[in-house]
Parts: C-alpha cells; sequence; structure tokens
C-alpha cells in the first residue's frame, strides 16, 4: 500500500533519512523501531507532507505522494496520529473528532457510531474540553479524531507514549481490532517491545536515519534488539 524508495531528507545542512527504503504491505500492521532521534518521526512527517523530501520515491498505492499537498492526503485516506497526540485542548471532544469529517470521501456529516462503542469515554465526555482529559483519554481522541476521516493506511506516532498500563493494553486491543478485523493497514512507531510484538505483523528497524533490518516480527531477534533497540 506504501511504498518509500532510497528517501532522502534534510534539515538545513543536516542530512536526516539516508536513501530510507521501506513497505508497508496493504492488511498488515508494520512497526517503525530504532533508538531516539534516529528519524523515525521525521519519516512519518515526510508521509504525510508536513516535512519536504529532497529525493526518492514515496507512493501510496499508484499516487505519487511528492507531488500531493499535505492537506490532500488525509482525503486519500491516510490518517495520522502524531507524537503527543496535538488534539485541540480548547474544543470540545465532540468538536475535535467534527474536525476529521470534511476529509471523508462519502460526504458522511456526523461521527460514525462505531467510534463511540470501540472508545466509549469518549461518548460519555462529547462536551468535556480536549485539554480537560487525561493523557489516555486524549490518546483515544487523537486516534479516533483520525478514524473519523475513513482512512484506509492509520499512521500512529508512539501512541503509548505516556499512557498508563491499562489505556496501553485497550490501545493494543484497539489496533489488532482496526487491523486484522476491520482490514486496515497500520505503521506506527513504538519503543515499547511487548507491546510492538503485540500488536504488528512486521517490523523496520532504523538506525542514524537508515533502515537496517526489515521482516517479520518473530525474526526481530535479541541481536538486533541488542544491537538497535537496546538503550
Amino acid at each position: 500500500m506504501l511504498k518509500i524508495g532510497q528517501l532522502n531528507q534534510f534539515y538545513g545542512q543536516s542530512h536526516t533519512l539516508w536513501n530510507l527504503d521501506l513497505d508497508v504491505p496493504a492488511g498488515e500492521c508494520t512497526v517503525l523501531m530504532g533508538r531516539n532521534g534516529v528519524g523515525k518521526t521525521t519519516l512519518l512527517k515526510c508521509i504525510m507532507g508536513l516535512l519536504p523530501v529532497k529525493s526518492g520515491d514515496l507512493r501510496y498505492g499508484d499516487i505519487d505522494l511528492t507531488r500531493v499537498t499535505a492537506e490532500q492526503r488525509a482525503p486519500l485516506g491516510i490518517g495520522y496520529v502524531p507524537q503527543g497526540r496535538q488534539i485541540f485542548p480548547l474544543l470540545s471532544v465532540e468538536e475535535n473528532l467534527l474536525i476529521g469529517l470534511p476529509a471523508r470521501r462519502d460526504r458522511l456529516r456526523k461521527v460514525p457510531e462505531f467510534i463511540y462503542e470501540m472508545f466509549p469515554v469518549l461518548r460519555e465526555m462529547l462536551g468535556r474540553r480536549g485539554g480537560d482529559l487525561s493523557g489516555g483519554q486524549q490518546q483515544q481522541l487523537a486516534i479516533g479524531r483520525a478514524l473519523v476521516t475513513d482512512p484506509r493506511l492509520l499512521i500512529l506516532d508512539e501512541p503509548t507514549e505516556g499512557i498508563q498500563p491499562n489505556i496501553v493494553a485497550d490501545i493494543g486491543s484497539i489496533v489488532r481490532k482496526l487491523n486484522r478485523e476491520m482490514g486496515l493497514t497500520v505503521l506506527l512507531v513504538e519503543q515499547k517491545l511487548p507491546f510492538a510484538r503485540k500488536v504488528a505483523d512486521r517490523f523496520c528497524l532504523l538506525d542514524r536515519g537508515r533502515s537496517v533490518a526489515t521482516g517479520a516480527m518473530d525474526q526481530l531477534n535479541d541481536a538486533l534488539i541488542q544491537q538497535y533497540l537496546t538503550v
């Protein structure tokens, strides 16, 4: 579904992504892993058009994303949950969810019921301001807002960061359900190895802006963990 080839990106004079390759197969969950500062979030921002690409291929199906503006990517079916959630703290839960509707291809003008079924707490707190929610509730809101756009590819940047363990477990179950029962393709950045093993089919390890290892999750062995994930 998403195919990246020989991607290069710069921050000023700093070369941050180096000839990076990544395939995200349709219907699977792919986890992007690596130590802090190796380029994981930078790659996601390139996919979403929030950072410019210097060179390389970035294709979503048969669409060349390098020729598509950032605001056009959600209507193509790409949902994005950024690191730190980035909900609108002064808007209500309902208003945060409604923001995603204009990106839908079917012109639906109400929040789909399945989102409230998946995240019951959002229904209970529809009138509460987003900034008044707990961290775990805000993460559920951020995922719900992305799902409102009716994505075919869901991108999650560290969805378990700063979240209490019981909510981490809930988010893991939701990601598995979206991927394995509803057929949604998922790409996520994740630092917690047990969570990654629980939800992902495939992995890609980054180191210093390069893709250094990819494969099925059962191929993520102790040697790779020690070399690229252990601090």
